[in-house]
């Protein structure tokens, strides 16, 4: 890839939507296919044109991954021109950071140091923090296997329902049960007993996070996106106001559609964050509003960005690019930090999903038909279904998914 004046070859690792969403970042930037490592192939990164994607066995985890990536190095070694690491799932974010001393001396390996990490991946340890900045989250009881193993009835303060998630993201991805779910709503004492036992049982071994329930739809919901360059100056923010999501058990949380918001109380409050701890790279935070205080409330940092991240690119900001421009060439250093979406006229409408299922399962409020105006406008788009990119098994693929969506809706979907 280049312009006039520098040539550079980024590496993303994953394949999934994620990964798709930076590519088409860079692909419209620069016009060149961009290079990608993962285990599997993805519906996503299939009969594209502009993903090049090397799959390795095994390469999700240690220690074949860190084995590949010594080989891989060797590849570029000689190579003259800045190679960039970009993980594109939590997994890869994390090898990557575990191993950048040894990899930097060939890649750009745009990463917080491994200790740090481990402190903001895990949410026990990053809701410490919050209360160190000033950052408001759900009140929060934590839930240890110790407590679980020792027979004595696990308490909990809260009324029902209560929210329950893993606080080691990582270790979850490989814990796998009947009724899995990235995060729980419980109703009652008997399910609460029954999803932590299966949770132990299955063996997961870090804490659990057991919330008060924040009520609401999904359109209470908030996404912040940001950049932060090599010199820890946060360069880029963006909010998005998520207004559904996917309803399937193994995909709660995953939005399916996403309208820019502009809040510069939350932008300042996790500008100073970020800046504070001296974090690098793309961080992704999930918010949630709050209607029985008036606050916005932190659930979790995600450190790359996320699977719907590409309504960030869609308004104007090419995601991609800003680790090209802090790196390759370094032109962030003397920039103010862009706080997007302050213009309301420019707003482009993200969709994971049709726009039939958008307006038939979307909760009816203002938010909602600024939506559809834009809809009607043709001012919306999706990750997936790029001009640049399209051939007729793309097109298959793509009406596989939305058909998919559509059973899943009609299925799972429960309005709140």
């Amino acid at each position: 890839m280049s312009d006039s004046k520098t040539e550079f070859t980024p590496i993303l690792l994953g394949s999934d939507f994620n990964a798709y969403g930076m590519a088409r970042s860079l692909y419209e930037v620069y016009g060149r296919p961009v290079k990608a490592i993962a285990e599997a192939e993805l519906a996503p990164t299939r009969f594209t044109k502009i993903v090049d994607l090397e799959l390795i066995d095994g390469f999700s985890e240690d220690p074949t991954w860190i084995e590949s990536m010594r080989k891989i190095k060797e590849r570029y070694r000689n190579h003259d021109k800045p190679v960039i690491l970009i993980g594109c799932g939590d997994g890869y974010a994390e090898l990557i950071s575990k191993h950048k001393a040894e990899l930097e001396d060939v890649f750009v390996c745009p990463y917080i140091d491994y200790d740090l990490l481990k402190q903001l991946n895990d949410k026990e340890n990053f809701y410490k923090m919050c209360d160190k900045y000033d950052l408001p989250y759900p009140s929060t009881r934590i839930i240890t296997k110790d407590e679980y193993g020792s027979g004595e009835q696990i308490e909990q303060p809260f009324d029902y329902p209560v929210a329950l998630k893993p606080a080691n993201s990582v270790e979850w991805l490989d814990i796998h049960f009947e009724g899995r779910k990235k995060a729980f709503t419980i109703h009652d004492e008997a399910e609460f007993r029954d999803i932590v036992g299966k949770i132990y049982d299955n063996g997961y071994t870090s804490d659990l996070i057991l919330q008060d329930f924040i009520p609401g739809d999904d359109s209470n919901m908030r996404v912040l996106n940001a950049y932060v360059d090599k010199n820890h100056k946060v360069k880029l923010m963006c909010m998005g106001h998520p207004l559904l999501e996917d309803p399937a058990p193994s995909a709660i949380g995953n939005y399916v559609a996403i309208i820019p918001e502009y809040n510069q109380d939350i932008y300042d409050r996790i500008k100073t964050f970020l800046e504070e701890i001296n974090f690098t790279g793309y961080a992704n935070f999930d918010i949630k509003f709050d209607t029985r205080d008036n606050s916005y409330k932190l659930f979790e940092i995600n450190l790359r960005t996320g699977r719907s991240s590409f309504f960030v690119t869609l308004n104007g900001h090419k995601l991609a690019d800003w680790v090209v421009q802090d790196y390759v060439f370094d032109s962030l250093k003397d920039q103010p930090t862009e706080f997007a979406n302050k213009d309301t006229s420019n707003y482009f409408l993200w969709l994971g999903v049709t726009p039939q299922i958008f307006k038939k399962y979307a909760k009816d409020n203002d938010i909602k038909r600024k939506a559809e105006e834009l809809i009607n406008e043709h001012r919306y788009g999706d990750t997936f279904w790029y001009d640049q990119d399209k051939n007729v098994k793309r097109f298959a693929l793509y009406k596989w998914m939305m058909h998919n969506y559509a059973k899943n809706f009609k299925k799972y979907f429960v309005e709140k």
